[in-house]
């Protein structure tokens, strides 16, 4: 029996984890583990860099494959020795019959054996093969490792350009530091107490720089780690038996789902307060003070005049008090009344607030419109929009660098329209139009 248990040891040895066969030009990995040069090469195949180890998942940095030749002559000598295959674990047995567990239940999303089948808890449900359901489950399985694995490229990019972002402003709170050192250095006598504030103010907003940082990498990094856990889970259950991958598949498919919704959460850590500009407003449109609620009226007011204020009858318009050139933005509108219609979105600065202009990109204008039950995204031509609701309350996120604006439903989350890629090179600014509308910024 110990001989026998030792000549199955050493058939384990000279098999490759990855095709479960004897290995083939046998080459080894920086971690150490071995593997056929066909399998490894296979398993990498489409990677740039970060190559993962089948076995362990340590990470190397290049495909530095090392021929295993005393393996190889190892592998040899296995052959000719005839070994019996390695017996494969016993499948599960029913914990309450002691039967095969043959059958995956529906509606209980578990396996049961022949005699379950039978019972009254299992008679009206609907089962079918293990087999034919770990298929199933296979599928679904693979569908969701492509949409989490987009989602950890999403979050890697995510953190890099914090990381920039982050960096280019030490850069110049590094730099704007060492010039007022050298400007109080000539009149330190003179300026010695406006140093002393200034260099307050600096230190406030490194600290508040490096607290946002902290909050949100670290956010990033959890929901990186998260996922690779997550990924590597569902890899090995995709190669793992019927009823091993059948095992509590259902919170893994429940994790995975809470994963998306996470994903569409993230936005809301950019969330900026967006106040209205009363100098931009059409003269048909009612601020409320503090500049967060708008609604049109009638009657147009007396109102100077301005270069900034839009005036055209048919562009009832105000634009946002802020504007943004570089980062993401996140801000949110409520859906007072509909009446008519509304458009919301983003305009470029140099819109054209006297006349005409073309609600499209084209026009350097990004928005969504509404109007009687129906939503149409301003490109050209009009983009229809099928909705599973009625949106109360939108979402607008702004991610000026990558050239995206996004519109969602804020309370499902449901994503309306994102706008193709854009290069932004102006200023863009909140914008509003209503037609008998009300809306309030929250």
């Amino acid at each position: 029996m110990a001989a026998a248990a030792q000549l199955g040891s050493l058939k384990e040895e000279a098999t490759c984890s990855i095709c479960l066969e004897y290995f083939k030009d046998p080459v080894s990995i920086e971690c150490g583990h071995n593997f056929c040069r066909s399998c490894i090469t296979q398993s990498w195949e489409g990677r740039d860099g970060n190559f993962p180890c089948p076995q362990c998942r340590e990470i190397s940095s290049e495909k530095n494959l090392r021929p295993s030749r005393q393996l190889k002559n190892m592998v040899e000598i296995a052959k000719q020795l005839h070994l019996p295959p390695v017996k494969p674990p016993e499948e599960n047995l029913c914990e309450k019959h002691e039967e095969k567990l043959r059958l995956f239940c529906a509606e209980d999303q578990r396996m049961i054996c022949l005699v379950c089948r039978e019972s009254k808890e299992h008679k009206t449900h609907s089962a079918s093969p293990v087999e034919e359901a770990a298929e199933e489950h296979k599928v679904k399985l693979q569908e969701w490792l492509l949409v989490l694995k987009k989602q950890e490229g999403y979050f890697l990019e995510s953190k890099l350009k914090e990381e920039d972002q982050y960096k280019t402003m030490r850069n110049k709170l590094r730099t704007e530091k060492n010039k007022i050192e050298s400007e109080f250095e000539k009149l330190r006598q003179l300026l010695e107490e406006n140093e002393q504030t200034l260099h307050r103010r600096l230190e406030e907003m490194e600290k508040k720089i490096t607290m946002i940082e902290n909050a949100n990498i670290t956010k990033l990094s959890n929901q990186i780690t998260s996922l690779k856990a997550l990924i590597t889970e569902i890899e090995k259950k995709s190669e793992a038996p019927a009823w091993e991958l059948l095992k509590d598949v259902r919170n893994t498919i429940s994790r995975c789902k809470n994963v998306k919704i996470q994903s569409q959460e993230m936005m809301k850590i950019y969330k900026v307060m967006v106040t209205l500009d009363p100098d931009t407003a059409h003269p048909r449109l009612l601020l409320s003070e503090g500049g967060r609620r708008v609604r049109e009226t009638d009657t147009a007011q007396s109102l100077l005049n301005t270069p900034k204020r839009f005036t055209n009858y048919f562009y009832p318009c105000v634009l946002g008090s802020e504007g943004f050139t570089s980062g993401r933005h996140y801000w949110e509108v409520q859906l007072l009344q509909e009446e008519g219609g509304w458009r919301v979105g983003v305009a470029a600065e140099s819109v054209n607030r006297k006349g005409v202009f073309t609600w499209s990109p084209e026009g350097g204008v990004w928005a969504v419109r509404g109007s009687k039950g129906q939503y149409r995204a301003l490109t050209s031509p009009r983009t229809p929009l099928s909705l599973r609701e009625k949106p109360l309350k939108l979402g607008v996120y702004l991610d000026y660098e990558g050239g995206r604006l996004s519109l969602y439903n804020a309370d499902s989350m449901e994503l309306l329209y994102t706008f193709p890629q854009a290069l932004f090179t102006e200023r863009l600014f909140p914008i509003f139009w209503l037609d008998g509308a009300e809306l309030r910024l929250v």
